[in-house]
């Protein structure tokens, strides 16, 4: 998706267990026509939870017959985008040509390295006849090294990602290990990204080994050594110790974090970098049309002045 900076979301609760380093309310912003969005990261007091630089929660919104996302073509550099549907459906379109249809519980990951544009829209069956609408995008920063790598997209659908049910809840490894399975997704930097549905009274463990994690709460409510924590939430906890989360309520959370990147990155727009030239650079190239174009398409998203 298209971002613009806004408001720093605002500090949520305060810290009520020694293994919680920051809870973030996210800030609800509405993009038009009904469409919500509640942006978690980037933070005041947090770019980054491993290499997750961006997290938006979008809807639940209900668009009517003939009404749908339109998100024009728009570039991004220095990153990863992982969109993640629990309902509605999404076309997306990239100038490397590839074409694919969003599903709920898929894994899309598109990988923008040294450049890449997109469209996001709701696709002619779904227009037609309404969709509700809810789901997740994150943006993965690349680690030095990788920033200029070749653009890419990789699509899993809900049935290739691996499952953990339990007796109370069920877990599906999106990116990375957890739970002691491995999505089947190639990254280049090591990070995790798991959804978890949980049953009330259910038990379930964050694996310590990570170096940094999160939790973010879609829906439902937790406990945390005592303290109980309503959705939507991003729970951000310190290294090494050993988490237990307990749902009080039926609940829909995301696990997610990795390994902390060498330093801090710069954000302008839809442009992620280490360097505040290559930032410069990305703007004269969209303005100017260096970008390759995006089949189907005949607009796009104007450099923000």
């Amino acid at each position: 998706m298209s971002w613009q900076p806004s408001n720093d979301p605002v500090l949520g609760d305060p810290m009520s267990c020694d293994a919680l380093d920051l809870v973030i309310v996210p800030r609800t912003r509405d993009l038009g026509d009904g469409f919500a969005v509640r942006r978690a990261l980037p933070h005041g007091k947090r770019q980054m939870v491993g290499p997750f630089i961006f997290f938006d929660h979008f809807g639940p919104v209900q668009f009517v017959s003939g009404k749908g996302m339109d998100v024009r073509p728009h570039p991004h550099i220095g990153l990863a985008t992982v969109t993640y549907l629990f309902d509605g459906a999404i076309m997306h379109r990239d100038s490397e040509g590839n074409i694919q249809e969003i599903q709920p519980g898929a894994m899309n990951l598109m990988t923008a390295g040294r450049g890449i544009a997109h469209s996001e829209r709701t696709p002619d069956v779904q227009r037609a006849s309404g969709q509700k609408m809810l789901g997740l995008q994150s943006w993965i920063a690349l680690p030095a090294g990788s920033e200029e790598i070749a653009p890419s997209f990789q699509h899993y659908g809900a049935a290739d990602l691996p499952v953990i049910s339990e007796r109370d809840f069920t877990a599906k490894v999106i990116a990375g290990s957890a739970f002691g399975l491995t999505s089947p997704v190639s990254m280049v930097s090591p990070w995790f990204y798991t959804e978890v549905t949980a049953a009330a009274g259910a038990t379930v463990p964050l694996d310590p080994d990570h170096e940094e994690r999160a939790i973010y709460v879609v829906d439902g409510e937790v406990e945390i050594a005592n303290e109980r924590y309503e959705g939507p939430r991003l729970l951000i906890f310190r290294p090494g110790d050993r988490i237990t989360v307990k749902a009080v309520r039926p609940t829909r959370m995301m696990f997610l974090g990795g390994d902390a990147l060498e330093g801090p990155r710069h954000i302008w727009w839809n442009f992620v970098s280490s360097s505040k030239e290559r930032i410069e650079q990305a703007k004269q190239d969209w303005k100017t049309g260096r970008f390759a174009a995006v089949p189907q398409e005949h607009e796009f998203i104007p450099l923000p002045e």
